[in-house]
């Protein structure tokens, strides 16, 4: 069965492009937020098999939306994008209960790689 996917960026195009890579390699996009409050929302209504999120967002960062996560589901599956050189808030995220980080700008085997490691 597909896994179901969130995405959460608050660039359209990395959410248009992280779509794309999972699509293309059999993996369902249940939704999309723009922002960590957005993330925390959709995580509820949807409950996806696992969450992908930028740190660095409005409104609500991705690192706080990842323990909100946690509170609602401890086994809540979170990989952490985020851009070079914010290795504090990697291991901030990593502390926090994300399963893996992904570093922007990233090639799409990395994305799979990361995904099938924690989702299979």
């Amino acid at each position: 069965m597909a896994k179901n996917i969130l995405i959460c960026d608050d660039a359209a195009f990395m959410r248009m492009m992280i779509k794309d890579i999972l699509t293309k390699n059999g993996y369902n996009v249940a939704g999309e937020a723009e922002n960590g409050a957005k993330a925390v929302e959709k995580f509820k209504e949807l409950t996806p098999d696992l969450c992908l999120m930028d740190i660095t967002m409005p409104e609500m960062d991705g690192i706080q939306a990842l323990k909100e996560i946690k509170k609602i589901d401890g086994g809540a599956k979170v990989i952490m994008c985020s851009a070079m050189g914010q290795q504090a808030m990697v291991i901030e995220s990593i502390q926090a209960g994300a399963k893996d980080f992904i570093v922007k700008p990233f090639q799409a085997d990395r994305v799979i790689e990361a995904v099938k490691k924690v989702v299979g």
